[in-house]
C-alpha cells in the first residue's frame, strides 16, 4: 500500500515509509486553530472551520497508509472555559462536519467512535456523533476516535471510583486490582494505547490527554498549525517515528 506514495513522497521531500512498521494507532493533539486565524486576520471561527478540513485530509492518508486507529483531541473538558460563542461553534463542528463527510467515511470503511463524557455535549451535537457511530458500527476499516469532552484526569478519577465501588461490593478485592483492571474502566477500552502522539503548533505539553495511555508512546511535535498539517508532514512524523526503537524499558 505504500508503494503508491512513494513517488509523491520522494517529490515533497518525506523520507521513504516501511510499509511493516505503520504505526497502528496515532494520536493527534490538533492545536492552532485560533493562532493561524489570527495570523491571517480571520475570525477564530474560520480558524475552526479550516480545522475541520485538516480532519479530513488527515484521515484519508492515514486510512491510505495502513493506520488502524486515528484519535483527534476535538474539545477536552477543561474547554468550556472558553467564550461561549466559541464553544456553541465547536459544539457545532461534528455536526457540520459529519453532514458533509459521513458518507465518504462510509464508502471508505471508516468506522467513527468518540470517547468522552457524553452527558456534558448538547443534543445536536450528540445526535450526530451517535448517527455516525450507528451508521459506521459494522465497518472494517480504520477507526476515526473523537475525544470529544474528554479529559485524562476526570477519566482516572471516575476509573478510580468505579473500582472503589466494586471492591466495596465485595466483586473485587484490593490484591485483584491490576493494570489491566484498570485499563478497562478507561474510555479508551476498545482501543489498543497510541503508538505515536503528534501535537501541532509548537506546544510541547500532554494538555490533560490520555495521560494512562500515552505512557510508552512516541511523541512528536510540529510548529505547524492544525489548519496547515498536510499528508506530506503525517509521513515526516511516522518516518520519525520509524527511526526510533521504542524499548519499553528494556534493552534492545
Amino acid at each position: 500500500m505504500i508503494e503508491r506514495f512513494q513517488k509523491w513522497m520522494r517529490n515533497k521531500g518525506v523520507p521513504t515509509l516501511f510499509d511493516d512498521n505503520i504505526p497502528r494507532h496515532i494520536a493527534v493533539i490538533m492545536d492552532g486553530n485560533g493562532r493561524w486565524a489570527n495570523r491571517k486576520g480571520l475570525p477564530r471561527f474560520a480558524g475552526h472551520h479550516s480545522g475541520m478540513k485538516a480532519v479530513k485530509r488527515i484521515t484519508i492518508a492515514a486510512d491510505a497508509i495502513g493506520v488502524k486507529y486515528l484519535t483527534m483531541y476535538a474539545f477536552s473538558t477543561e474547554n468550556w472555559k472558553r467564550p461561549k460563542e466559541e464553544v456553541d461553534f465547536l459544539m457545532k463542528l461534528p455536526q457540520e462536519f459529519l453532514a458533509i463527510e459521513l458518507q465518504e467515511l462510509i464508502d471508505k470503511n471508516v468506522q467513527v467512535r468518540m470517547m468522552g463524557y457524553k452527558e456534558d455535549l448538547p443534543e445536536h451535537t450528540l445526535r450526530a456523533i451517535e448517527e455516525a457511530e450507528s451508521k459506521t458500527k459494522n465497518n472494517t476499516g480504520l477507526v476515526l476516535n473523537f475525544a470529544l469532552n474528554y479529559g485524562s484526569r476526570r477519566e482516572l478519577a471516575e476509573t478510580v471510583k468505579e473500582i472503589a465501588k466494586r471492591v466495596e461490593s465485595g466483586e473485587l478485592s484490593a490484591e485483584q486490582i491490576t493494570e489491566e483492571q484498570i485499563e478497562r474502566q478507561l474510555l479508551s477500552s476498545h482501543l489498543p494505547d497510541p503508538d505515536l502522539l503528534i501535537r501541532t503548533s509548537g506546544e510541547l505539553r500532554l494538555s490533560n490527554f490520555m495521560l494512562w495511555q500515552l505512557a510508552y508512546s512516541e511523541l512528536w511535535f510540529t510548529d505547524v498549525y492544525w489548519p496547515e498539517f498536510t499528508e506530506a508532514h503525517l509521513y515526516e512524523a511516522i518516518a520519525e517515528y520509524q527511526r526510533r526503537t521504542r524499548r519499553y524499558g528494556g534493552l534492545s
